[in-house]
């Protein structure tokens, strides 16, 4: 500390003086520019490339997520005291809230012409398929799509189903059980050109509802890995293309997909769908993996109707939770 003539000079570090108050804008330059290269990442997601290792796709998988680097980051501008991280913070805080805040807002109220659905890929290696089953009805769905049905489980799906939902469809994997009529049902050809083994995951039916027919596609697109050189999802990508012409060549007005995508509605790799139809409104559901869910891979979406609100159900013997949604139809 200095003095001059008996009087205390404050100095740089004093608190409650000028240079003081000038530290506080000059500490913390660094998280300020991570704070300025996250709302980077979350405006301009899109820009990230994905020529190598699909590091964009990557991203995307997880983008909501993001949301905690903010809040570390603002735990770390408080214990630096910087003013200029906190201010530089208002722009990820922006940017988050404009892409992921709608999805935190109360459900509207249901409808008179609402659809209630239910999605869940119940793992082909389910040892409960008929506490599962059970689950899924208690909810009280009008529709229930499956994924990963296999011999001699499907037949205990269809068991354990049939006194609430009378009407179902079953096309290689998948199937969509309903309290409505089906007609029209059969596969929808989504497999990768490099896949030469038997491989169905898609189907579309006609569901005959008090309020229309309604076009209903279930489908699985092909597993990715993460690994050393980034996202292997070329398989998922391509299968994703083939079912974004599927919908896109569908002659009734109102269709609704549901399915394990295994992709986020952010992904640019569902590009081909999200362009053509709505996404949930409401809700996050993260659904897989089912012991400390990460991700919504398991969608609804729709076309001519709104994804009014999605949430996940309790699990089930499968390693992903069911997810349910409830469809506004116009």
């Amino acid at each position: 500390m200095r003095r001059r003539a008996g009087r205390r000079v404050p100095g740089p570090d004093s608190t409650g003086d000028a240079w003081g108050r000038s530290a506080w804008w000059r500490r913390g330059r660094v998280l300020a520019a991570l704070a300025v290269l996250t709302a980077g990442l979350l405006v301009s997601h899109r820009a990230v490339p994905n020529s190598v290792g699909r590091l964009g796709s990557l991203l995307e998988a997880f983008l909501p997520w993001l949301g905690l680097a903010v809040v570390a980051l603002l735990g770390l501008a408080l214990l630096r005291r910087s003013a200029l991280a906190l201010v530089a913070l208002l722009l990820p805080v922006a940017a988050w809230t404009y892409l992921f805040g709608g999805l935190l807002l109360p459900a509207a109220k249901p409808g008179a012409h609402d659809l209630v659905v239910v999605q869940h890929n119940v793992s082909d290696e389910n040892t409960d398929p008929a506490g599962t089953a059970r689950a899924l009805a208690g909810a009280g769905p009008d529709l229930i799509a499956l994924e990963e049905l296999v011999p001699p489980a499907l037949a205990v799906y269809e068991k354990t189903l049939a006194p609430d939902y009378p009407y179902h469809a079953v096309r290689g994997t998948v199937g969509l059980w309903s309290k409505f009529p089906l007609t029209g049902a059969r596969p929808v050809d989504i497999k990768p050109e490099e896949i030469t083994e038997s491989w169905s995951r898609g189907l579309r039916a006609v569901v005959r509802t008090p309020h229309g027919d309604i076009a209903a596609y279930v489908a699985h697109l092909p597993s990715v890995r993460v690994g050393a050189s980034g996202l292997a999802s070329s398989r998922r990508d391509e299968s994703a293309g083939l079912l974004g012409k599927a919908i896109a060549a569908e002659k009734l007005r109102t269709a609704i997909l549901l399915g394990d995508l295994n992709s986020t509605v952010d992904d640019r790799a569902l590009a081909p769908l999200t362009s053509r139809m709505n996404v949930a409104e409401r809700g996050f559901a993260f659904s897989f993996p089912a012991a400390f869910p990460l991700a919504r891979i398991d969608q609804v979406m729709a076309r001519s109707a709104t994804v009014d609100d999605i949430h996940t159900l309790p699990a089930t013997g499968s390693d992903h939770l069911p997810v349910a949604a409830r469809i506004a139809l116009d």
